[in-house]
């Protein structure tokens, strides 16, 4: 069974900007690399983890 997380849309936009701020780079870097195929196993996991919450975030907009 799915686990269920609720978060309020400040807290999924702080938990964004502290994975981002683990990778050491800016959301358009990630894009880029993420484009080029040059992200490490973490960075890989963080960027489709800011997917998915960008798309959370688009969708409450």
């Amino acid at each position: 069974m799915p686990t269920v997380v609720d978060k309020t849309r400040d807290e999924v936009v702080r938990w964004r900007a502290h994975l981002l701020a683990r990778t050491r780079l800016s959301a358009e870097e990630l894009a880029e690399r993420a484009e080029t195929y040059q992200l490490n196993s973490e960075e890989m996991d963080i960027w489709q983890t800011i997917q998915g919450l960008d798309y959370l975030l688009e969708e409450n907009d």
